[in-house]
């Protein structure tokens, strides 16, 4: 028996002018959760390597499996809408998010904790362009930038929420429970869909693109694993070289295989249009930015300020529901303004927001550090509206899902890479500046003379044996020496961040230029 068939007309027909309302409402409930259960597992980190008995090169992998699916199945989004409509894909996704739940609540060994990651992820990757074409289709053209507006905050505070709910979850209940609390809120979004998500198909034998699917997975699981292990290993090392050497061929396989005649994952044709193509590089750079951002602002008041993970997750808070109280002046804009020009402001914002974090330390006022990052998310209100509907208002309809799959696709592929890549960075130069205050730790060393004069006085008031005194205080200058490492290490990062949105600055002014012609 058919299924039956109703255009985003049909239901206006039957809903009235609400029914935007009622196919955003629907949409992003289950976007805003998928993205969510991103973030909301990086504090249970320490818990999982505990339960199952595995290190932190292992314990990687819960992120490192979840962003690699994700991101790759941001191509997938056409190749869906196509064969199962947006209705039946938009369930079908639900349904394998449940899954890829309930295997990794319960799961027995830890390659089963990654294969529920992975059906995550994918789930995740998917959902988010086939809600982003949904809603960009159900507004007029004149409120569009309005409807993108929304679209990316509510990402954007999906992904700050999740440290801060991932916290409060490990503090009342245990880490397995951080896997299922999203699961509410999908099965209230599945009948949503069900109703209000239109249902044209229009091959449902549409071939499905294997080999650059492989291609694409295998070389994004060779870069984040070559970021995140070369440090470890040894850039040098036969392992990595074997990445390097893998993820090279695989990426030149996928950049040929997209070429071929047929179905494939990625439309050529999209990059024959310049604008859209000069929106993915701003999209790269600030995925980088952002993404980035979001996760070093919370880590920085952990490891820096000492901060617990419920207090460190609530530092971008404010600034995302300030961004969000801001969409509807910001959406309104994205459909009046030049695009290249409000993208330029929001990026030179967001360089400002994060550029006094690089002399933040383990004294500078946490409010201070909120107020940052609330000048930062006010940025982002600027850029993502604008990004948005510039991308899709610059293409044809009959390729909106491809050419949001790809704009979702880079935007994840910069943020993955890009924070990973900063990691790293920050994790290089705390050895760097470890090494060298260490070699100022002699003699000659006045400051340091009197703090150990100072910890040993301490000690030995507080009635600590002598033979410890000298070893206790060496090992506080020690620990002192590290704090120092760390924060300068830090400030190298946030250096890095403002870069890279002043980067990003470079094809917005193209942009800018371009349409003004």
């Amino acid at each position: 028996m058919a299924l039956p068939t109703e255009t985003v007309d049909d239901l206006f027909g039957r809903f009235g002018t609400p029914y935007r309302v009622f196919v955003t409402l629907s949409g992003m409930s289950a976007s805003f959760i998928m993205v969510l259960s991103g973030t909301i597992v990086n504090v249970a980190v320490p818990d999982v390597m505990g339960a199952y008995g595995v290190g932190q090169d292992r314990a990687q992998l819960l992120a490192t499996a979840f962003n690699v699916a994700m991101t790759t199945c941001q191509l997938l989004n056409a190749w869906v809408v196509v064969v199962f409509g947006q209705r039946y894909g938009f369930v079908l996704t639900l349904i394998l998010f449940t899954i890829g739940s309930f295997v990794a609540g319960f799961a027995e060994s830890f390659d089963m904790l990654v294969a529920g990651r992975v059906m995550q992820g994918a789930a995740t990757g998917v959902i988010q362009p086939l809600v982003m074409v949904t809603v960009f289709q159900v507004f007029p053209q004149d409120r569009r930038g309005f409807a993108m507006g929304v679209y990316s905050m509510g990402l954007v505070l999906a992904v700050a929420m999740g440290p801060p709910v991932g916290g409060l979850a490990l503090e009342v209940l245990s880490w397995r429970y951080i896997f299922w609390l999203p699961l509410p809120m999908v099965l209230l979004a599945l009948p949503l869909g069900l109703i209000f998500l239109p249902s044209v198909r229009q091959d449902a034998k549409q071939p499905f693109d294997w080999i650059g699917f492989t291609l694409i997975a295998v070389t994004l699981f060779c870069i984040m694993t070559i970021l995140t292990d070369g440090p470890r290993k040894g850039w040098g090392s036969d392992y990595i070289i074997g990445l390097i050497l893998l993820g090279t061929a695989t990426g030149i396989g996928f950049v040929k295989s997209q070429r071929r005649s047929g179905a494939t994952l990625v439309d050529i044709s999209l990059f024959e249009n310049k604008h859209f193509v000069i929106v993915l590089f701003v999209t790269f750079f600030s995925g980088i930015g952002n993404f980035t951002t979001t996760y070093s602002f919370p880590v920085f008041t952990q490891l820096v300020q000492g901060l617990t993970p419920l207090d460190a997750g609530l530092s971008l808070l404010p600034g995302m529901l300030l961004a969000v109280c801001m969409v509807p002046f910001t959406g309104h804009l994205a459909d009046k303004l030049e695009p290249g020009k409000a993208m330029m402001f929001g990026l030179f914002i967001l360089a400002i927001g994060t550029l006094p974090m690089a002399w933040a330390d383990v004294n500078t006022p946490f409010l201070l550090v909120i107020f940052f990052g609330a000048i930062g998310r006010f940025g982002t209100t600027f850029v993502q509206p604008f990004i948005m509907n510039t991308a899709l208002g610059s293409l044809p309809p009959e390729k909106l899902n491809g050419g949001a799959g790809t704009v979702n696709f880079v935007r994840q592929t910069g943020g993955a890479l890009g924070t990973n890549a900063w990691v790293v960075f920050v994790d290089q130069r705390t050895y760097y500046h470890n090494d060298a205050l260490a070699a100022t730790q002699n003699p000659a060393n006045a400051a340091s003379h009197e703090l150990l004069e100072n910890v040993t006085r301490l000690l030995n008031e507080a009635g600590v044996a002598e033979a410890l005194q000298e070893p206790g205080a060496l090992h506080f200058l020690g620990e002192v020496v590290y704090a120092q490492g760390i924060t300068r290490a830090f400030q190298d990062g946030f250096w890095i961040l403002a870069i890279v949105y002043l980067l990003a600055l470079i094809p917005a002014w193209i942009l800018s230029q371009t349409r003004g012609r």
